[in-house]
């Protein structure tokens, strides 16, 4: 286990003290799961600002590939990626499914492009575990971790990585 996976769980396995019996409880983390092509991935629900239905985007010039354009939402110029563009993945006609994930970075808010919004689930950070090692390096910059409920697999995102423009 790599030094930045440990410092990550650690941060994310913030203990809660049980008042009445003085036992230390792991945290839990809700997320909103969503879905592209076939895989199942997760955001903690304090980095989302709304789920919207797809709306028209306005392209913007010289900008990457995978960012569509920008929407005005209720007033605020937001800039609308395509995660399926993002993790190189084919692109996909929009359907009734189809939503922007508004989430929230630092300042920032962007809207995700995902093939639909499944769930809020609640997880254990002790159920989160690390990428696996066979994840090749560019996509793994975008993985916190993998998590397993049931018959369900979760890949967690870091929205900082994913958000992350590339120089040059």
């Amino acid at each position: 286990m790599t030094d930045k996976w440990r410092s990550l769980l650690t941060a994310m396995r913030s203990l809660s003290r049980d008042k009445r019996e003085g036992e230390y409880n792991v945290a839990e983390l809700k997320v909103i799961v969503f879905q592209l092509k076939d895989e199942e991935y997760a955001i903690p629900v304090q980095q989302v600002r709304s789920i919207e239905k797809i709306q028209h985007i306005t392209r913007v010039p010289r900008v990457p590939k995978y960012v569509k354009g920008v929407i005005n939402l209720r007033g605020v110029v937001t800039p609308i990626i395509d995660l399926r563009m993002r993790f190189g993945l084919e692109e996909a006609e929009f359907s009734d499914h189809t939503r922007v994930i508004i989430v929230a970075l630092d300042d920032m808010e962007v809207g995700l492009i995902v093939d639909a919004a499944n769930d809020v689930v609640d997880i254990s950070t002790e159920a989160i575990e690390p990428p696996p090692e066979v994840v090749d390096t560019t996509t793994a910059e975008y993985i916190n971790g993998v998590v397993k409920i049931g018959k369900r697999l979760f890949i967690l995102l870091n929205l900082e990585k994913v958000l992350k423009t590339e120089k040059g």
